[in-house]
């Protein structure tokens, strides 16, 4: 499948005003926000006029760490630069989440965690013909995800659907932008375009393990996948090929103290909730942070939000301990 995307369609004036009404939605009261905006036509103009001379070049990121639920360091881009994420990110998302397998849950819309865990809901009752059977869960995460991205390859991935030169190097220049470990390699996580990024780049495996492997059911959301089946063995073999095509074709890593085999009915750990047959319940791990969090901040939305989160699982002992009923 090829994308006929044209360089002039991603920096017309249009699509640069369009992405900035995207962007600023529940930024407005940001500082750097209204500073962009207070002369938003001019700097758009500045900027559309780099573009089209072809001499933009992307400013520094501004790090930070966040604690969800453990440290994460965040790089922050200008609003100039996000602006222009979000113009490419709306030029090429509809297009790539075509092409992108069913059950890849991350950064897609209609998608999301709850939907990934139904997935996953269903597929265990299916896979065990209605809980009659045993079925056995491969679980597997990949080691330092986003800071390993290999950026040539990435590149490589996309050129097989854009030929448009000029988009290929615009697209250079955002990736090339940020490194973690060494020149080439990592994508910054504050970044729009990343998401998008990943997502194009998993799906060389997603599509291996569909094709090739052939495992029927199988979810991914972004570095965590799941594979289930009721022969234990043969979800033990696929691991060094999994791990080989990731190393091979990828140039990414199975995190070693995260790859398991177990039962289903024993209780799986998958998007922060322990899964059983019949029920889920909240991940310790992420009921202490919610308690955590709760004690600073009792505020009314706050309090609504993870009582709405709790409901979607058997979680009612801990809504009482909460306070919240």
């Amino acid at each position: 499948m090829h994308f006929e995307l044209k360089y002039k369609d991603i920096i017309s004036i249009e699509n640069l005003l369009e992405a900035w009404g995207e962007f600023v939605n529940g930024k407005r009261n940001r500082k750097d926000v209204q500073e962009f905006g207070r002369n938003l036509m001019g700097n758009m103009m500045l900027l559309h006029r780099d573009l089209v001379a072809k001499t933009y070049t992307h400013s520094f990121y501004k790090p930070f760490t966040i604690f969800d639920p453990k440290f994460h360091e965040i790089h922050k881009a200008s609003v100039r630069d996000r602006l222009l994420h979000h113009a490419i990110y709306r030029k090429l998302y509809t297009f790539f989440d075509k092409t992108f397998a069913p059950d890849s849950y991350s950064c897609r819309l209609n998608k999301g965690t709850h939907k990934a865990m139904a997935r996953f809901k269903s597929f265990a009752f299916e896979a065990s013909k209605n809980h009659t059977k045993t079925v056995w869960v491969l679980k597997c995460d990949i080691r330092k995800f986003f800071a390993s991205i290999d950026q040539i390859t990435l590149l490589k991935i996309l050129g097989l659907y854009i030929s448009d030169k000029n988009v290929l190097k615009l697209l250079s220049e955002i990736i090339g932008s940020f490194y973690s470990t060494r020149p080439g390699v990592g994508l910054p996580l504050g970044n729009l375009t990343s998401q998008l990024f990943v997502n194009i780049y998993m799906n060389e495996f997603d599509q291996f393990m569909k094709h090739k492997i052939k495992a029927k059911y199988y979810i991914r959301y972004a570095d965590d996948f799941v594979i289930l089946d009721q022969d234990r063995n043969h979800l033990l073999n696929m691991i060094p090929k999994i791990a080989e095509f990731l190393e091979k074709n990828l140039k990414l890593s199975l995190h070693p103290d995260k790859v398991f085999v177990k039962t289903f009915s024993s209780g799986v750990d998958f998007l922060g909730w322990v899964h059983f047959s019949d029920h889920k319940i909240v991940r310790k791990v992420t009921e202490r942070r919610m308690i955590k969090n709760i004690s600073k901040n009792q505020s009314p939305g706050s309090i609504a939000s993870y009582k709405g989160l709790l409901l979607h699982g058997n979680t009612y002992k801990l809504i009482n301990e909460l306070g919240f009923i």
